[in-house]
């Protein structure tokens, strides 16, 4: 079995973020997520991290995702997207997974419609970035650097 020090953090997607750069550009910007892949690998490494970086528009890919980095990764960083004020079964999987969470918004969700200030996902989550843009991926991985390391 894998050191933890050798497994990665998983970085999981929901829905539509697939057509980040493309999807409302003045609201999410322009950067692709091909372009967040990157970003997160290169961010990681200089962090002596490794990332397994998915994206799924099901929600049952992701609790898939989330059980299967119960032992094959060291954290979750997420950006639930859509299923951020609806799913307790990415909830559910993500108490279960016993890792450090953090939660990803591109937009600041308490400045948007009401419905979207509501996270389920908080919940589980040792930090939540909301409102950075994309470089809130960035940030997460710093700080799941101090999560995954005891500091």
């Amino acid at each position: 079995m894998a050191d933890a020090a050798d497994k990665p953090v998983f970085v999981l997607n929901g829905p539509n973020l697939n057509l980040l750069g493309r999807r409302e550009p003045e609201k999410y910007g322009s950067t692709s997520l091909e372009e967040v892949r990157t970003m997160c690998e290169q961010t990681a490494a200089e962090h002596g991290l490794t990332v397994d970086f998915r994206q799924s528009n099901h929600e049952g890919t992701l609790v898939d995702w989330i059980q299967e980095a119960r032992t094959a990764g060291r954290g979750i960083i997420l950006n639930p997207a859509g299923y951020t004020t609806t799913s307790i079964a990415i909830l559910d999987a993500l108490l279960a997974a016993e890792l450090p969470v953090i939660e990803v918004h591109i937009t600041n969700i308490h400045q948007r419609e009401e419905f979207r200030h509501h996270s389920y996902v908080s919940k589980a989550a040792a930090a939540v970035i909301a409102g950075a843009g994309v470089h809130g991926y960035q940030l997460a991985l710093q700080h799941m650097t101090r999560l995954v390391s005891g500091r």
